[in-house]
């Protein structure tokens, strides 16, 4: 496989997978709302903050508004991380290797696209969960096509650690968010208005119910470890960073737990410092500082990839990018 083809695939379901998340969060804020005593104040700033980009948001948008909020993360061209501008990057990127993927991803992926240019931002605001619900299950149906219709060979496994590597990033972001921020008052520790945001939180990573089969009751400490270092949900930051090592080993055509480039290397590393992570131990010594050195790790290791698999590589004396990956 051509490095400017695995690229696209794993920029792809990167895309993808973050438009997802983005509808997500606000579909999630959205019915939180309705759960919120009378008189407390809506959070919207902490949704921005999810994505890195309240800084871009404060310049343009002053304040934050539940449909200035919805506007920027949504319909935005101008925001890179807004739902409207990773749907279309993940469709050109799909278009660029429309020989490498089905016809039913094509057109799934052009689909969901479609779905959300064509709808009016009037329309979104008045029927908001009824939107997001529909960006999402385009999103649900895009990876369900590509895990059953694509075969399971490099351009799979990109696919797979581009998703997983999203995902991650994203899971922490929104605990990071959670912890810090989304609290108005050390006055609400504990009480039924915390359990409702732990439990929104739960929510923004579909674990609900699988956190309440695994823990019951809702408590900080459990959330948080189910959400960073659980084996077995999907969404947990280590069951990401375990299944994008599994694919990243597949494409080197490497056992785990042996290294043939940088990559490998500190993924694997950043894999093993959350397996033997205890969450009271991280709590201790600052869940901020914990998920902040974390999200500067996985850039690394985004850096380690591209520099592994896409980057030119001189032949001749010159460079290419129509080298093969390996």
């Amino acid at each position: 496989m051509l490095s400017r083809v695995a690229e696209s695939i794993y920029w792809m379901s990167r895309y993808i997978e973050r438009a997802e998340n983005v509808a997500r969060f606000v579909d999630v804020n959205l019915h939180l709302m309705l759960d919120m005593p009378v008189g407390m104040q809506t959070q919207w700033e902490p949704l921005v903050a999810t994505t890195g980009d309240d800084e871009v948001f404060a310049e343009r948008y002053g304040d934050a508004s539940r449909e200035s909020v919805i506007r920027f993360l949504t319909f935005d061209t101008e925001n890179p991380n807004s739902i409207t501008s990773c749907l279309r990057a993940a469709r050109e990127n799909a278009r660029s290797v429309r020989e490498n993927i089905s016809s039913e991803m094509w057109e799934q992926l052009n689909d969901a696209y479609l779905l959300v240019t064509n709808t009016s931002e009037e329309w979104a605001m008045a029927e908001p969960h009824e939107f997001f619900r529909d960006t999402k299950l385009a999103s649900h149906l895009f990876m369900g096509l590509t895990d059953n219709v694509m075969s399971h060979g490099e351009g799979w496994h990109f696919s797979q650690l581009g998703r997983l590597i999203e995902r991650a990033d994203k899971t922490s972001r929104i605990v990071d968010v959670k912890y810090f921020i989304l609290l108005p008052s050390v006055w609400d520790v504990n009480t039924s208005f915390d359990d409702i945001q732990w439990g929104a939180l739960l929510h923004s990573a579909s674990g609900f119910e699988m956190y309440r089969r695994t823990y019951g009751l809702i408590s900080p400490d459990n959330v948080v470890a189910f959400l960073l270092l659980d084996r077995e949900f999907p969404r947990s930051v280590l069951y990401c960073l375990s299944k994008a090592e599994e694919s990243l080993h597949a494409i080197s055509g490497t056992p785990l737990e042996t290294f043939s480039n940088s990559a490998e290397q500190r993924l694997g590393q950043l894999r093993a410092e959350f397996a033997y992570a205890q969450v009271k131990q991280v709590l201790s010594s600052g869940l901020h500082e914990f998920l902040d050195a974390f999200q500067i790790k996985l850039n690394s290791v985004g850096d380690d990839i591209h520099k592994t698999f896409f980057a030119l590589r001189p032949v001749n004396g010159e460079f290419t990018a129509e080298e093969p990956l390996l």
